[in-house]
């Protein structure tokens, strides 16, 4: 059986005698998916002293934090969705700044400290601004983890360099490591860390073993007796279990999941009637169905029998249909729109009525620059849903793209897709392989470094080029990348000897998005989608193609006499030596 997440936590805060207590404090212990793919959270926030409402922005902060993390989409990575809710509730705090007296003075704003610490799958994450601080206890040490900021002018004076709510932006410390089973952390206030030790967390989790809620209250409580005057605020997070590694993720499970039964036309099954194969191939089996309930026409795709104890390609079904439903886009294919339970493993989609983009490169062996531009922006505008959403298509290939009759470019074949937020903390090994078909992948999957939105990019330009010119940028070397030396051996061969009629400076605009660096390519793929289509200044200045590019045939005329006047030069030189 495959072990849980599980933790023991316990917080506690403590006023200060001069005032109302600024800091606060909470944290979100969630079970089932909302575990899995959010994870458990912990956040505190510190009051600046000179301001009578801080108060009001440290409990905002939290609760916003607590709130509205667990709200965002389960695609997105724990640092995207984290640093989006504090991006806002820094906005809302500086707002409310800036229609009262804190425009002159933000020191009686809305300002406050925030930490969170964030436990998801076997990976910690710390989001931190201010002054407050995580540490990790050791037997004779707390480590710190966080980093001040506070800017010091002396011995004496200091002032807050970073808190939410003092300017319309902030800049959000991130952290992330892997967690181990049995690790203590401490994340507290400076009212409560400035006068406790680890010897004095050690001694509080001996008398209080069983109760980290009364550990955390003897330790403010010490904290006070060694001079504290301020808020002091302490939570204790021990982790006593991680899940395995290699667990299957839970919104991804197909437990209880039979493998179907061959299908033929006019079978019902699942609420489905089916009408005909549409094709069968050694991973999958897709037919064309009727919605029994809607007479709505679908595509089912089953896996094949071959993938029985092939648990990873199983799970990739599972995951086609969980992307789907969560991609608005007219250029992703969608998934059925239905929710009936089921009993067996299969994928039901929307059924597109074209054709594949290998098969209208067939059709148009020489398509005008228009059409590809075309094409090619719509495939952009669903990279860009999947982008938004923290995904990566990765198998981005003719055969996985498909034009309907209205001429709707779709991208489909989602089984690949990378999802961030259901691949961080897992630790997989396998997730490391290369995802998709080699004659269209980045060069840095074949090296083992993953891909990034830049990746999908270089498939995106490497299947532009192929409808311009018939073959692929790099031909079959691309193919055979396995060192760093071989991603330097990689040599573009430009369009232009291949298409003269076109223009001079698409060699330039797709040579950089096929640029074995993924850093030396456009930054997105609607930026290679713009230069297709408006090429800046700097791809007009590039130099001219060589000669043997431009006039091969010249060329080789060229050196060939050249050849011939050195022989007869060097013929005529030992006559006269003689």
């Amino acid at each position: 059986m495959s072990r849980g997440l599980r933790v023991t936590l316990g917080q506690h805060s403590l006023a200060s005698t001069q005032h109302a207590n600024q800091d606060f404090h909470g944290a979100c212990l969630p079970s089932g998916h909302v575990l899995a793919s959010k994870g458990i959270a912990l956040a505190l926030a510190d009051g600046i002293s000179s301001s009578p409402v801080s108060q009001v922005a440290a409990q905002t902060a939290v609760r916003a934090f607590l709130e509205d993390y667990y709200a965002t989409s389960d695609a997105w990575s724990v640092r995207r969705a984290a640093q989006r809710v504090l991006a806002a509730t820094n906005a809302w705090l500086h707002a409310q700044n800036m229609r009262g007296d804190a425009r002159f003075d933000r020191d009686r704003g809305h300002v406050c400290t925030f930490s969170a610490l964030v436990l998801k799958g076997r990976d910690l994450h710390l989001l931190h601004v201010g002054d407050a601080r995580l540490f990790r206890l050791h037997t004779h040490a707390l480590e710190q983890l966080s980093e001040d900021h506070r800017v010091r002018l002396s011995s004496a004076e200091s002032y807050l360099g970073r808190a939410l709510g003092t300017g319309p932006n902030v800049e959000i410390d991130y952290r992330t490591w892997e967690a181990e089973r049995g690790e203590v952390y401490l994340l507290a206030t400076d009212g409560a860390y400035a006068h406790l030790d680890a010897a004095a967390v050690h001694d509080a989790l001996t008398r209080h073993a069983d109760d980290f809620d009364a550990a955390a209250a003897w330790l403010v409580a010490r904290a006070r007796e060694r001079g504290s005057l301020d808020d002091a605020t302490l939570q204790l997070l021990r982790i006593d279990e991680l899940p395995d590694a290699d667990a299957p993720h839970p919104q991804l499970t197909r437990e209880g999941l039979a493998l179907p039964p061959p299908l033929a036309p006019r079978t019902v099954f699942e609420g489905f009637t089916i009408v005909r194969e549409l094709q069968i191939s050694a991973r999958s089996h897709v037919y064309l169905a009727l919605d029994s309930d809607t007479q709505q026409q679908v595509v089912l795709k089953t896996p094949s029998t071959d993938l029985r104890d092939d648990a990873e390609a199983l799970d990739r079904f599972v995951l086609e249909e969980w992307v789907a439903r969560r991609i608005d886009s007219p250029h992703v294919l969608k998934a059925w729109t239905g929710d009936r339970p089921r009993s067996h493993l299969f994928v039901a989609m929307e059924y597109i009525d074209g054709q594949t983009l290998a098969q209208w490169m067939v059709d148009h062996p020489r398509p005008s620059l228009d059409s590809v531009r075309a094409i090619v922006s719509q495939l952009a505008r669903g990279l860009q849903a999947l982008h938004g959403r923290e995904m990566l298509h990765q198998d981005l290939r003719p055969e996985n793209v498909m034009i309907d009759r209205h001429g709707t470019v779709k991208l489909i074949d989602l089984g690949t897709v990378h999802v961030a937020g259901l691949a961080e903390g897992r630790h997989d090994p396998h997730t490391a392989a290369a995802p998709g078909t080699l004659q269209y992948m980045a060069p840095e999957y074949l090296l083992g470094h993953g891909g990034s939105p830049r990746a999908d990019l270089f498939s995106l330009a490497a299947i532009a080029y192929q409808m311009l010119s018939g073959q692929l940028p790099y031909g079959l070397q691309a193919a055979r990348v396995r060192t760093p030396r071989d991603v330097r051996g990689l040599h573009y061969v430009p369009l232009r000897p291949i298409r003269p009629e076109l223009p001079g400076w698409l060699d330039a605009v797709l040579g950089k998005a096929l640029h074995p660096d993924p850093a030396k390519r456009q930054e997105a793929v609607s930026e290679f989608a713009h230069d297709l289509k408006s090429p800046g200044p700097s791809f007009h200045r590039s130099r001219a193609a060589p000669l043997v590019e431009r006039h091969p045939v010249r060329f080789w005329q060229g050196v060939a006499l050249l050849l011939a006047l050195t022989t007869l030069l060097l013929a005529g030189l030992r006559v006269l030596g003689r």
